[in-house]
Formats: structure tokens, C-alpha cells, sequence
């Protein structure tokens, strides 16, 4: 049924607090759950999880800020009774009859347990920042508690305008071994992840944003993607929402596929296709650059990142769905582990999230004309177009649907994303040819 109402006469999105509980070791909030100003929230979210493994979410009201503990269970324990009963019978135990405390014990108390595979796979973590400094800590805090036995983590300073960036580095983990800085001083993103990957001396070379705060399980997560398929080259994840409290986090929420996607999936050119009329140049279904690893030896294989893509460039984005795209047609599978988690803040003001849409509207059809471009994929690119083109230009009419039926509706971002994408080719030319006189990496062309 068609909404009649106008939009200045729909609800505003309630502030909603964003969390997670592990079923093996239930906390859940028993006092008043307020944001920051000390305003009860009358919402929660909570990532359910089983022994590190994501079920779903539970969305569910407070009252007067107060969270109602049997509510939870209830609701959880029949969203998920089905997947709780292959995980528990996969750890040698029986389906509980309702969940609580004490319930299901920690996955420390499981003997078999799936999910406490150490796998001892070298790992290099590359965080590539530019002038957030602010936001450092945050991820910096998070990449200190990870306890991967072969890890380390470069820490790539994009262009930078002043120092910041390497004070914030030195005062937090300057003393740790774990923890190198390196200068790019080329602008861009993709020329920073290929510095990543030069410097990078692990197996696999996992990336993550400077607004982005890993889980503990994050690189266990990752390698058990690893291990979904002989020829996986590259494993994304589950990029889950930080903070709901207003339009633009609500919008970019509703945007995205992978900020709530709890179910693996293996992709590749074989038995594991997508029936979508452009796979796999339909590459934002994969995963996100906020959340994914790559075996070093392919990424290097494959010519790194195409450096006329991504922020930085004129192409504002696109560098991470090219990447995608290159591991599937160079003969390797992609996997979706959700439990390679981390927790990511969407961007808070409308502004930003325009400049945001604005890249990813130019990214998209950016690296789409660079396959089209290139004699082996343009056949098979061109007989898929029109109608795939028509999917992409209605995603958000999907979205205006999802999003604007109850709520009113950020006005611009739509438009903003498909002028975008009008401007993208011609974009592209541009980065590439600057890429070309810089001597710079055209990767994959």
C-alpha cells in the first residue's frame, strides 16, 4: 500500500543503541541503556552470537530505557533455534530448551568446539589514514587486543597535511613491536593499500578502516573464510552498524547488504555463481573495503590496486569492487565470513554522507568501464548490461522503499549517487591518465 502521507508528515528514525551478545556468556545491559547526553533509549539492536558465530539481530523496544531479559531470550531463541541446533550439534552437544544464563556453556568449556581452531597463518593488518587522527585511537584500540599468534599491523599515513597522525601512532603503540608506521606520500587510497602490500610480510594481508573498530575474533573470522575453499585468494566480512542515532546512519544502514548478512557464502565463476544479470561486475554484493584480506601472494599476482580508483582520486571510490571482481575472474573464489567482524561508525552528518554516495555513484560505474574497457571481459559485460545497469539505477527506489515508508527520507542522496554514476567514466579517464603520467599502478588493465 502507498504511504499518502507527505514527507514532512513522517517519524523521524528513534536513536537506537547498537550491540552484541554471545549466547555462550550472555551480559546483557541490566541498568538504564541512555545515550550520551543521558536520554534513555527507547531501542536496541544486538548482534546475537554463538561461540564467536553471528545468528542475526534481535531489535527490540526498552522500557524507559530498561531492557527486558526473558524478552530477549524468547525472541532469540525462535529467530534462531534452527542455526543454534547445527552449531551445537557440529560441538557435540544438544539443542537447549529455552535460552538464559548458564544455558549454553562458553566455547572454552566446549571440547570440540568448531570454532577454537587456531589457525597459525601469518597475518599483516594494513590500516591505511588520512588526516583522522581523531578516529585513531579507537581503531588502534582494537587492533592492540587482537591475540593472533603471527600478526602484525602497518599503520599506512596517506599524504598527510601535518604530524598527527604519527604523534597518535607513537604515543599508543609506538613501543609495540607488533605495530609499524609507514609514509605514502602519494595521494590516494589504493596507492596507500598497495604500500600496504609492499610492506606487508604475513601470508595474508587483511585491511580495515581507521573509523572501524575490530572484534576480538576478527582475524580467526578471516582465516576461517580461508578454509570455506581450496581456491579462496580473498575472505570479506560482516561490517555491523556502530551507532543508529540519526537520518544519515539510518539511511547508509538500510543501504547496505553487508552491514547484515549473518549467512557464509562462497562466490567464484564455477558452481558458485550469483543469479544476478551482472555478475560478477555486481561486486558491492561481496563485501565491503572497511572488511576484508587477501592472500599476499595473489594480490601482488593480480598488480595490487588499480590507483586510478578509490578515495583520493577523482574516482572517489570503486578500488575495493574492482579488487573483488579481479580475484574472481583471475580463477580464485571469494568467501563471506560473518564472523570476521568489525564494527563500523557510518558516517553522522548529511553532508558527508552526500560526498559519500557522490563516490560510491562514481566508484561503481568508474571500475565498470574499465572492464568494459578490457577486450576479455567486454562481451560478456555488454550482453549483461542494460538490464543490470536498470538494477543498479533502481537500488534506490529499493532503498527509498525500505527506508521512507515510516521515516522521513534524506533528500539529495539518491540523486547525488546517480549523477555519480553519470560522472563516472569520464572520471576515470581522468584518474587513469594522472595514475599514468604519475608512473603510478594501473592495476588489472
Amino acid at each position: 500500500m502507498t504511504d499518502s502521507r507527505q514527507p514532512w508528515q513522517r517519524s523521524r528514525p528513534v536513536p537506537t543503541f547498537c550491540g552484541a551478545v554471545e549466547l555462550g556468556d550472555p551480559v546483557l545491559p541490566t541498568g538504564l541503556v541512555v545515550r550520551d547526553g543521558g536520554e534513555p533509549y527507547s531501542q536496541i539492536r544486538l548482534l546475537v552470537r554463538l561461540h564467536t558465530e553471528p545468528l542475526g539481530y534481535v531489535n527490540l523496544q526498552l522500557t524507559d530505557g530498561i531492557l527486558n531479559h526473558d524478552e530477549f531470550f524468547e525472541t532469540a531463541h525462535l529467530a534462531f533455534a534452527d542455526r543454534m541446533a547445527v552449531h551445537l550439534r557440529g560441538d557435540g552437544l544438544r539443542m537447549v530448551p529455552a535460552l538464559g544464563p548458564g544455558a549454553i556453556p562458553p566455547r572454552e568449556q566446549v571440547a570440540h568446539c568448531s570454532r577454537a581452531v587456531v589457525d597459525p597463518t601469518s597475518v599483516t593488518v594494513v590500516v591505511c589514514t588520512r588526516n583522522r587522527s581523531a578516529m585513531l585511537p579507537a581503531c588502534l584500540s582494537g587492533l592492540q587486543a587482537l591475540d593472533h599468534p603471527d600478526l602484525e599491523v602497518v599503520i599506512v599515513d596517506n599524504a598527510p597535511s601535518d604530524d598527527s597522525t604519527r604523534a597518535v601512532f607513537d604515543r599508543l603503540v609506538g613501543s609495540s613491536p607488533r605495530f609499524r608506521y609507514v609514509r605514502e606520500d602519494r595521494p590516494g587510497l589504493s596507492c596507500a593499500r598497495n604500500r600496504g602490500v609492499a610492506e606487508a610480510r604475513g601470508e595474508v594481508i587483511a585491511f580495515t578502516d581507521d573509523d572501524v573498530r575490530v572484534d576480538g575474533g576478527w582475524i580467526a573470522g578471516l582465516l576461517r573464510g580461508f578454509r570455506q575453499g581450496a581456491g579462496v585468494g580473498c575472505v570479506t566480512g560482516l561490517v555491523s552498524t556502530a551507532t543508529l542515532e540519526n537520518l544519515a546512519e539510518y539511511y547508509f544502514d538500510s543501504r547496505v547488504t553487508w552491514a547484515s548478512s549473518c549467512q557464509p557464502h562462497l562466490y567464484d565463476m564455477d558452481r558458485h555463481r550469483l543469479a544476478h544479470p551482472l555478475y560478477p561486475y555486481s561486486a558491492g554484493v561481496f563485501g565491503a573495503g572497511a572488511n576484508f584480506a587477501v592472500r599476499a601472494d595473489m594480490i601482488r599476482e593480480l598488480g595490487g590496486f588499480d590507483e586510478a580508483l578509490g578515495a583520493g582520486t577523482l574516482t572517489e571510490g570503486g578500488e575495493d569492487l574492482d579488487a573483488f571482481v579481479r580475484v574472481l575472474l583471475g580463477g580464485y573464489q571469494l568467501a563471506y565470513e560473518p564472523a570476521a567482524l568489525v564494527w563500523h561508525s557510518h558516517r553522522s552528518d548529511l553532508d558527508a554522507l552526500r560526498k559519500q554516495m557522490w563516490g560510491y555513484g562514481t566508484g561503481l560505474t568508474a571500475y565498470l568501464v574499465k572492464h568494459l574497457g578490457d577486450r576479455r571481459s567486454r562481451t560478456d559485460i555488454l550482453t549483461r548490461l542494460p538490464v543490470g545497469m536498470w538494477k543498479i539505477w533502481k537500488i534506490g527506489d529499493t532503498t527509498r522503499e525500505s527506508y521512507g515508508r515510516e521515516h522521513a527520507m534524506p533528500r539529495g542522496l539518491l540523486a547525488r549517487e546517480r549523477v555519480g554514476m553519470v560522472a563516472g567514466p569520464i572520471l576515470y579517464a581522468q584518474a587513469r591518465a594522472a595514475a599514468q603520467r604519475s608512473g603510478g599502478v594501473d592495476a588489472g588493465s
